[in-house]
């Protein structure tokens, strides 16, 4: 669906909007709270159903609908919300656009044309890179040096919609994936207020998105966290970084599970085998990659909290030539 510019009258500048949100974890929160904030009526949000969490599989509510409900706002938690259904339910929001903000579903054509304004993603991407589930990972994986939020028309692809405003942010050598999301959010929520601002006074310019300088941003998966000791020291270094939230990055420790929750890259040559630890001192173990070393700062052993490798070293003696993995 392609958004349809038009110069709003006098009467309609500036007032408040009747909004749909569509959102799901942390990032989603945000943005939300800064269109109330503005003075936005949202009519209903729309978010993933509850999910069993932990040992005892306690069911949890996903971010943003605890956010709704401290709001009073209306929620609905489809399984598809293609299904014809749930389709309707939306068509009931009575809302003049739909924004959304990692949803986690897609949207149908029927559904995109409900709103008079359409629907407006909040992507944490510079588009047309990284489209997808996981831009802010992926963005630190790959070693990028800036981000950023992009707000986009939906259509029926996957974040292919014409750009309406982008604002870039730098990522730091030490940033995770959450640091970034909050940093993100925080871009997001100011972009929105001022999209929807835009948007009624006819002011904004859609620009369509280049298919030659466009990536995919694929979800992750369990497996992505074991770190392949023969990877140089920066790329481990962004992996740590990069799946911090989930799954961690993680190794083997005498046959069970260390996930490592921060390291860093020592510019020295390896002195041995990628794997094997090269030095042990009160803060770190500094380990052997297949390019430099990289120095473990923070680990959470197999079914323990996560802790300072000084407090690790209280109760475990790693000494040089150890091998992990």
């Amino acid at each position: 669906m392609r958004l349809t510019i038009r110069r709003a009258g006098r009467a309609e500048r500036g007032l408040p909007m009747k909004v749909a949100y569509m959102g799901t974890p942390d990032f989603a929160v945000a943005p939300l709270q800064a269109l109330l904030a503005a003075g936005h009526e949202v009519t209903a949000v729309v978010t993933q159903p509850d999910k069993p969490k932990g040992r005892g599989a306690k069911m949890v509510m996903p971010p943003v609908k605890v956010c709704a409900l401290e709001h009073g706002i209306p929620v609905f938690q489809p399984q598809k919300i293609r299904e014809p259904k749930a389709v309707e339910t939306v068509r009931g929001f009575a809302a003049d656009v739909f924004v959304v903000a990692a949803f986690g579903q897609i949207l149908s054509r029927e559904i995109l044309e409900i709103p008079k304004y359409g629907c407006i993603n909040i992507h944490a991407s510079l588009l047309p890179a990284y489209r997808g589930a996981a831009p802010m990972q992926w963005a630190i994986l790959n070693g990028e040096k800036q981000t950023g939020v992009t707000i986009m028309q939906m259509d029926e692809g996957i974040d292919t919609g014409d750009m309406l405003l982008k604002r870039a942010v730098p990522i730091e050598e030490t940033e995770t994936d959450q640091s970034l999301q909050d940093k993100l959010a925080k871009v997001g929520s100011s972009l929105i207020v001022e999209a929807l601002k835009k948007l009624e006074a006819g002011l904004l310019r859609p620009v369509r998105q280049t298919e030659a300088d466009s990536s995919y941003a694929s979800r992750l998966t369990k497996s992505m966290g074991e770190l392949d000791w023969n990877l140089g020291a920066q790329v481990l270094d962004q992996k740590v970084r990069g799946l911090y939230s989930w799954p961690g990055a993680y190794t083997y420790f005498r046959g069970k599970l260390l996930k490592i929750c921060e390291a860093h890259p020592v510019l020295e040559e390896a002195d041995g085998q990628a794997g094997t630890v090269s030095a042990v001192t009160k803060e770190a173990i500094i380990v052997n990659t297949g390019k430099q070393k990289l120095s473990l700062l923070q680990v959470q052993p197999e079914s323990k909290k996560r802790m300072a490798v000084k407090d690790f070293l209280l109760g475990y003696k790693v000494g040089k030539g150890e091998k992990l993995g």
